[in-house]
């Protein structure tokens, strides 16, 4: 099967890190997030029921981010540039999709070569000494059903589409009409496992490459 747009999630697909996760390890709040963010992966939460408490908790300031933003690629998915670079090579749209903080993803971004604009995540507001103020509220991805609609959009001006993901917000695609391929390489979830139209459990991102080229 091929895809004309090959969409990844950020966090425990491109990277092996849960990037909220980790901003709340910094603060000594790990347990607390984690519990709440893995609630939300696995179907149990809604994502607008923890999105805003998290953020509220750990208050991410801009040097947060940049902390966050080197930690995202020095912890990479083994094979995501080879991955990524062969995608291109064979003309495909890359996207990533991810209920993450935007300003966090966009240097790995950066430097995979996907552009800014493909870049779908959630802006933080910081004040003018760079403190933490809010967080993009109005945004589709800081709720349930946001990546559907994200790939709603971008199936209007391409016919295939697939997303690729470890949790139940990436299932969401499917409800956009996206094949989805759930990815185990990091963390694996029963109910994205059962529910993906395919599953990689493979510690690479390679491994995906048979299933949308």
């Amino acid at each position: 099967m091929s895809f004309e747009v090959v969409c990844f999630d950020c966090d425990s697909t491109l990277s092996r890190v849960e990037g909220i996760d980790e901003l709340a390890r910094r603060n000594g709040l790990f347990e607390q997030v984690a519990a709440l963010t893995d609630a939300a992966m696995n179907g149990e939460l809604a994502l607008e029921d923890v999105y805003a408490n998290r953020l509220d908790l750990i208050k991410p300031d801009k040097a947060a981010i940049d902390w966050l933003a080197e930690l995202y690629i020095a912890e990479m998915v083994d094979g995501v540039s080879d991955t990524i670079k062969t995608l291109q090579a064979n003309n495909k749209l890359i996207h990533i999709i991810s209920g993450g903080l935007r300003q966090a993803i966009l240097p790995l971004a950066e430097q995979l070569g996907i552009p800014e604009a493909h870049v779908h995540a959630v802006d933080v507001l910081f004040d003018d000494d760079g403190n933490y103020q809010d967080f993009a509220r109005h945004s589709p991805l800081a709720v349930s059903g946001g990546k559907a609609r994200i790939c709603r959009r971008l199936r209007m001006h391409h016919s295939s589409l697939v997303m690729i993901g470890d949790g139940k917000t990436d299932l969401e695609a499917k409800l956009a009409g996206a094949y989805m391929i759930g990815f185990g390489g990091v963390v694996r979830r029963p109910l994205v496992e059962e529910q993906a139209d395919s599953y990689v459990s493979d510690a690479s991102l390679a491994a995906i490459l048979p299933l949308v080229l």
